[in-house]
């Protein structure tokens, strides 16, 4: 039998209709609108009629004409379920209710099943790699153990032992010392920008963005008020000449110094020690994006840009959505000593919470050890899956493409001679379900590079990434496709 639905709020009954017909009604709307699913189990008889304030009677009486007509199974003793049989069966039209019987439809509640990740999605980990039955036993473990005082908010700062274990992998793995006090949870980097924008910033005061850059970070930004400059970047990152330039007196800077959003370069040791030295005089503050940091595929990895922070002017902004897999929405943030009595505020006022479970069972998979064997396992895997990806473009294209492999990174910039533009070749590539995506509307100004970005992450085998490369190649020709 399946999981019971969701309890449904059937709502206040309408004394002037007959009452069994407003509950027949009802429940046959949720269940043609599949508010309610085949096998659900309803409420039985006498605690739906407490709840509605009828006779135990009444509710017998809609549920028997329920059951005549093939909506519902009256199991005994196992109560009432919606009938199996209707999963078989297209959906039907919702029967008319009276005009005091309508429900509202809740359109999250009528979403779709989860779908797997389109072919060359950027920014989805390799999730068929992810350790899910170890992730299961350390979840069912957790959730057993909780505690009373376990299932109350908590700390909006964030759970003090996942806050310590991510001080401690930080301090070992990036470079990053800092104290627990530091380190603050978030539901995702976008509620960790939020929080630094809300925080930190004023009405129009002026942010350096990187020239290209990862495009929800402006509209977060233009959406506060703030407003974003964008400052160029080459080969060793960010100019920060250029930003001094355009903007001396910024606020802030948001930065990708390990792998820069899209184009995948690793900011040099001499430009992050201008940048350093721009927010130190200014008394400006830098953001460190390390969203993907932790995969480096070859050279020395640089370290974090916080760890050469000697003035304390970096917030240190990570994820565990490209690390684990997205659906936790959970970040986090190692702010200087001198902010953690604004943000600690802060965090009282907006709202932060991210599931204390959650969080307890992250801290349970770093402190024993999975966390950094799944991500020197992720780094083989994506250095491999990568090559694949690489090797099959060049096959299917030849001298047409130009491939960009940085030194880490989630995704590879493609870059194919020809007339069209980029966006254009992204639109057919969209159209064949390859999620490719444009290089050239992530610039503001116009001076713009071209090329089509591709996460390599979920690409499994030398077979698949062939079969993606070959429909790339058909879904670009001009000839079949148009733009």
């Amino acid at each position: 039998m399946k999981e019971p639905s969701p309890p449904l709020k059937i709502g206040p009954i309408d004394r002037r209709i007959a009452l069994s017909q407003q509950i027949y009604d009802r429940l046959r709307h949720a269940i043609d609108a599949h508010l309610l699913r085949p096998g659900a189990r309803l409420a039985s008889a006498r605690a739906l009629a407490s709840e509605l304030g009828v006779a135990r009677g009444t509710v017998e009486s809609a549920y028997q004409r329920l059951a005549g007509e093939g909506y519902v199974l009256a199991r005994g003793p196992a109560g009432t379920i919606v009938s199996p049989h209707l999963a078989q069966q297209p959906a039907r039209q919702p029967a008319k209710a009276t005009a005091n019987a309508r429900l509202p439809v809740d359109p999250g509640a009528m979403a779709a099943s989860p779908e797997p990740p389109l072919p060359l999605q950027l920014g989805i980990p390799a999730l068929d790699a992810f350790p899910r039955k170890l992730w299961s036993r350390l979840a069912t473990r957790r959730i057993r153990a909780s505690s009373p005082p376990e299932l109350s908010y908590g700390d909006p700062r964030g759970y003090l032992p996942l806050r310590q274990a991510i001080a401690a992998y930080l301090l070992v793995s990036r470079g990053v010392p800092c104290r627990p006090e530091q380190v603050l949870v978030t539901g995702g980097y976008r509620a960790s920008l939020a929080l630094i924008v809300q925080t930190l910033l004023r009405q129009r005061d002026r942010v350096w963005v990187e020239n290209p850059c990862y495009p929800p970070t402006r509209t977060l930004l233009e959406r506060a008020g703030a407003i974003p400059c964008a400052v160029p970047v080459d080969d060793e990152g960010l100019v920060s000449a250029e930003g001094v330039r355009e903007a001396p007196k910024a606020r802030l800077a948001v930065v990708t110094p390990s792998h820069q959003a899209p184009l995948g370069v690793s900011m040099s040791m001499p430009r992050r020690l201008q940048l350093l030295d721009w927010a130190s005089r200014h008394e400006a503050w830098i953001v460190e994006d390390d969203y993907d940091g932790e995969f480096h595929y070859h050279g020395p990895p640089l370290p974090a840009l916080k760890s050469r922070d000697t003035t304390d002017r970096v917030i240190y902004a990570g994820s565990f959505s490209k690390v684990l897999f997205p659906g936790l929405s959970l970040g986090y943030l190692v702010l200087p000593e001198g902010l953690t009595e604004q943000f600690s505020a802060s965090v009282q006022i907006w709202p932060n919470y991210v599931a204390r479970v959650t969080q307890a069972i992250v801290a349970d998979f770093i402190d024993n050890g999975h966390f950094s064997r799944h991500l020197k396992k992720m780094r083989a895997l994506y250095a491999n899956r990568r090559a694949l990806l690489a090797a099959a473009l060049t096959d299917a294209f030849g001298a047409r493409v130009t491939i960009d492999l940085a030194r880490g990174g989630m995704h590879l910039v493609a870059r194919f001679a020809g007339r069209a533009s980029d966006e254009t070749l992204a639109r057919r590539a969209q159209r064949a379900g390859l999620s490719c995506q444009a290089l050239s509307p992530r610039y503001l100004g116009e001076a713009k590079q071209e090329g089509l970005l591709m996460g390599f992450t979920n690409v499994a085998t030398a077979q698949e990434a062939a079969r993606l490369a070959a429909a790339l190649r058909d879904a670009l020709a001009v000839g079949n496709v148009s733009a």
